[in-house]
């Protein structure tokens, strides 16, 4: 399957780091984009779902039914 492409516009020093990152892990630089992007996607994905854990966990109520939905015991630290 083709897929269409399309130009952006970014600054000179932005395009050099990604010509630094792509030539470092010796791929192309539309792939180290690419990558780029899903890096983006995962992070901000975890930020979210940190801070909904933080607002879960503010509720002692609600944070004793979701642990009691995980079978985590209730002094378990979910950080890692």
């Amino acid at each position: 399957m083709t897929t269409g492409t399309t130009t952006i516009r970014i600054s000179r020093e932005a395009h050099a780091r990604l010509l630094e990152l792509s030539e470092a892990s010796g791929s192309s630089l539309v792939s180290t984009v690419e990558d780029a992007i899903e890096a983006l996607v995962a992070e901000r994905f975890a930020q979210q779902t940190v801070a909904q854990l933080d607002r879960l966990r503010s509720d002692p109520v609600a944070w004793a039914a979701y642990l009691a939905d995980t079978d985590l015991p209730a002094g378990h630290d979910l950080s890692g």
